[in-house]
């Protein structure tokens, strides 16, 4: 064997070491993980995961990274950063577009110390989600809510808002142009997941929470679903809805058309129409995530 080979071996070998070790994929010792209070914060691990880009330094060209016609697995070590247009201080990784096939974009944005948002294109409606640390929104009435870790907001079209961070943040943010039905409108939303009732799912085991309203004016949901390690889902769906997820929690199996890909916390996920998908969480911790799903209107 030559010594590329020996090399890529023995690092594979460590990072499934490390796994069994250390309680599963989605676990690091504690000479990776600060072991400071913030790794118990909620979802650190989905800003902080297991196999970061750091830990494929000795992988040159290693990616778990997958874009096939019908879905796409987008995980940290392939996100691409840079300055986000029309924010200040902000760096985006865009991770779903309609470059892929999508009708909305997903991407993350990091803000720094005195950043703030920019605007989304006209006729777009917005939705943020932060994962890590905290934000101020205003909207064009003056009126500001401080968003922390888990708490999100719905910006309807064309309305005039800003978000500013005095220290550093992470958000998980949504945008699709506004599909209109008989001239209904949507207002701001905001909120956090744990005020947020648990919704029936006959025939299911997991939890669910649905973010945005069910009115019909609404032309797409949130949802954020909860699964206990060995539950997964009864129903292997194929429907016409579009997904973009975010797994902020755990680790787990998922099955998107005839592949199977074990995923962790940071990964994303896009998903087509009726591209066939199931979902199994694995390890001794909770899986959650984050789920775009449209809604209420008409395929035609």
């Amino acid at each position: 064997m030559n010594q590329a080979f020996l090399t890529i071996l023995s690092t594979l070998s460590g990072l499934i070491n490390l796994a069994v070790a250390e309680g599963g994929f989605c676990s690091a010792s504690s000479s990776i993980i600060d072991s400071g209070s913030g790794t118990n914060q909620l979802y650190w691990k989905a800003t902080n995961p297991t196999l970061s880009p750091s830990h494929l330094q000795d992988l040159p060209g290693f990616t778990r990274s997958v874009f096939k016609r019908d879905h796409a697995l987008i995980t940290p070590e392939s996100h691409v950063f840079s300055p986000l247009p029309e924010w200040t201080l902000t760096s985006g990784a865009y991770l779903i577009t309609p470059a892929m096939g999508s009708h909305f974009v997903m991407y993350l944005a990091k803000m720094q110390e005195n950043s703030l948002s920019g605007l989304p294109p006209y006729d777009a409606e917005r939705f943020i989600f932060v994962v890590h640390g905290d934000v101020t929104l205003t909207n064009v009435s003056g009126t500001s809510h401080k968003l922390m870790v888990d708490s999100y907001a719905y910006l309807p079209p064309n309305s005039h808002h800003s978000i500013r961070c005095d220290a550093s943040a992470t958000l998980v943010v949504f945008e699709r142009r506004h599909s209109y039905l008989d001239n209904l409108p949507t207002e701001q939303i905001v909120g956090s997941t744990d005020q947020q009732p648990l919704l029936e799912t006959p025939g299911e085991v997991f939890q669910l929470r649905k973010l945005i309203p069910t009115f019909l004016s609404y032309d797409f949901n949130i949802h954020i679903m909860d699964f206990q390690p060995g539950e997964y889902l009864n129903v292997k769906e194929v429907h016409y809805n579009q997904h973009g997820l975010l797994l902020l929690e755990g680790q787990g199996i998922y099955r998107l058309g005839d592949s199977w890909y074990p995923v962790q916390a940071g990964d994303v996920i896009w998903m087509a129409p009726f591209v066939p998908q199931w979902y199994a969480a694995l390890g001794k911790t909770r899986s959650r995530y984050l789920l775009y799903k449209d809604v209420n209107r008409n395929p035609l």
